[in-house]
C-alpha cells in the first residue's frame, strides 16, 4: 500500500556516517510507529546533488525539505544561546551534556530556536569531539598555531577564538574540504575523528592532536510551519521516532570514536594526546576571548552548562 504521507529528510554525509545512520534509524522507527503510513524520503547526501552542505539549512527553512540535521554552531549567529557549545577547551562531560539537552537545557535552546528561526528542534545528535589535524607537525602549544591556516566552521566565535591562538581561520564548506586538504590549501583543520577518517583527510594530514576542544551537537531540525500543519498523530510519531534516532545515533557516535581511532592508527596516522599542562596553556591563551563569549550568555544557561562539564561557574569579567 502506498504511504499516505511523505517526509523529506536531508543530510550531507556518506553511508557509513553516524548521521546517515541516525537518519535511517529515524525512518525505520517512524515506519514501525505508523505501520508504513508515513514514507520518509532520505536525501542522504545533498552534496551529491550539487549543493553545499550548509544549503541544508536554507532548503529546510524554505520548505524544500521537511527536516535536516546540522551543527548548532551554524545557527549560533541567529540564536545566541547555542554558542554555549562554542566555548573552546571548555568541554562538558558527554553524558552529562546530553542528559541536560534531553531536559531543561534542551527545552530552553529549542524555544530560542523556534523564536528566532523557521525551525523546530525535535532532537539533538552527537556531533563529536573536535580535534586538530595537520600535515607535518602536531599542534601541542599555542605557539605552534602561529601563522597556520586552519579550516573551521562558519561561526564568528570559532574564528575569533582560533585567531586568538594564532591561526589564520578559513571557512570551507564540507563539500570542498577534502579537496582543499589534499591540495595543501590549508595547513590544519579541526573535526571529529569520524570526519577525519571518513572524509579521507588523514591521507594528507598525518598528525592529529587530540585536543577535544569542542563537543559538537547536531540539531535535528524540522520546518516549523510544515510540522505544525501535520496531523497530531503524525507529529507525535515523528517526535517519538526522533527520540529513538537520538538513542541509536549517540551510541553509534561513541562506537565510531573507537573504530576511527583504531583505523587511523592502522593507517599510520600519529594521534598526539595533550597533557593537562599543555591543555591548560590553550585554556589560558583563550581565557580573555572566552570571557567575552560568556558575557553574552544568560547566567542560568552558563550554570547549566558548567554543571554538565563539572566546573565551577567562571567569572564573566
Amino acid at each position: 500500500m502506498k504511504a499516505a504521507f511523505r517526509i523529506r529528510f536531508g543530510g550531507y554525509q556518506g553511508p557509513e556516517s553516524v548521521h546517515t545512520r541516525g537518519m535511517e534509524a529515524f525512518a525505520a522507527a517512524l515506519d514501525d510507529l505508523t505501520g508504513g503510513e508515513v514514507q520518509v524520503e532520505l536525501q542522504r547526501n545533498v552534496t551529491e546533488q550539487g549543493h553545499k552542505a550548509a544549503d541544508l539549512l536554507d532548503l529546510t527553512e524554505r520548505g524544500k525539505l521537511d527536516a535536516c540535521y546540522f551543527s548548532s554552531s551554524y545557527l549560533a549567529g541567529r540564536v545566541p544561546s547555542l554558542s554555549l557549545f562554542d566555548q573552546h577547551f571548555a568541554v562538558p562531560d558527554r553524558a552529562g551534556a546530553f542528559a541536560l539537552l534531553d531536559g531543561a537545557l534542551g527545552a530552553r535552546l529549542a524555544a530560542d530556536v523556534a523564536e528566532r528561526t523557521g525551525f523546530s528542534v525535535l532532537g539533538v545528535w552527537d556531533n563529536g569531539l573536535r580535534h586538530i589535524s595537520t600535515a607535518a607537525r602536531p599542534v601541542r602549544r599555542p605557539v605552534d598555531c602561529a601563522g597556520l591556516s586552519l579550516r573551521t566552521l562558519a561561526n564568528e566565535d570559532h574564528q575569533r577564538l582560533f585567531r586568538a591562538l594564532g591561526f589564520v581561520p578559513r571557512v570551507i564548506d564540507v563539500k570542498d574540504l577534502a579537496g582543499a586538504v589534499a591540495r595543501g590549501e590549508i595547513d590544519a583543520q579541526e573535526n571529529p575523528l569520524t570526519n577525519i577518517f571518513r572524509f579521507g583527510l588523514h591521507e594528507t594530514h598525518r598528525c592529529v592532536t587530540m585536543t577535544g576542544h569542542l563537543l559538537g551537537i547536531a540539531l535535528v531540525l524540522f520546518n516549523r510551519a510544515a510540522l505544525s500543519g501535520w496531523p497530531a498523530e503524525i507529529r507525535q510519531a515523528v517526535a517519538q521516532a526522533v527520540r529513538e534516532s537520538e538513542r541509536v545515533q549517540r551510541a553509534l557516535a561513541l562506537e565510531e570514536d573507537e573504530v576511527c581511532t583504531l583505523e587511523l592508527q592502522r593507517a599510520g596516522v600519529v594521534l598526539v594526546p595533550l597533557s593537562d599542562a599543555e591543555r591548560d596553556k590553550f585554556r589560558d591563551a583563550l581565557a580573555p576571548e572566552l570571557s567575552r563569549s560568556r558575557a553574552r550568555l544568560a547566567p542560568d544557561l552558563l550554570d547549566l552548562f558548567d554543571t554538565a562539564r563539572g566546573a565551577q561557574p567562571e567569572p564573566l569579567s
